[in-house]
């Protein structure tokens, strides 16, 4: 199967103590909306705090966050856009840590269409190919940029649709 691995980050967005606060902002990438819901329904039993969950892309979270939105923690597709927002001071210093550690997988809904080395790819019988949108998506960008590797990209490029 096919699988870069990528690494995700999550930092701290503002300086106010967390652990006082009622409610908490939380941005959290899109492939992570599943297991987020339950630790935030967690957090809430434990603590009787409420995680506000806003789900997106990280690349849009980036951007709203730089522009002044109000979250006070992102749960980031990749670890270089929480360095950014740190190295922006648009951070805490010292908050971003690995969360999780993401596959990017090549599946089909038809059994046994998709093989361990993705040869699916190379003859090209297929109508569509799903990928989270590049420009917003650290998976988007892997997938685009694996297919490029694989010297499949120009080819695949008319059946590529983003989501």
């Amino acid at each position: 199967m096919w699988r870069p691995v990528l690494t995700s980050a999550a930092v701290l967005l503002a300086f106010a103590p967390l652990a006082q606060a009622d409610e908490v902002a939380v941005a959290v990438a899109a492939n992570f909306t599943a297991p987020m819901q339950k630790i935030a329904a967690e957090f809430e039993k434990d603590t009787g705090h409420k995680a506000v969950l806003s789900f997106g892309a990280t690349g849009k979270f980036y951007a709203q966050i730089t522009n002044g939105a109000p979250f006070e923690v992102l749960l980031s597709a990749d670890d270089e856009t929480p360095a950014k927002l740190e190295k922006e001071q648009a951070g805490v210093a010292g908050s971003r840590f690995t969360y999780a550690i993401g596959k990017l997988v090549l599946w089909s809904a038809k059994p046994g269409y998709v093989d361990s080395k993705g040869e699916v790819l190379k003859k090209g019988d297929f109508a569509r190919l799903s990928i989270a949108n590049p420009k917003t998506a650290p998976y988007g960008q892997a997938a685009m940029e694996t297919l490029d590797k694989l010297k499949v990209l120009p080819a695949l490029q008319p059946k590529i649709v983003q989501g």
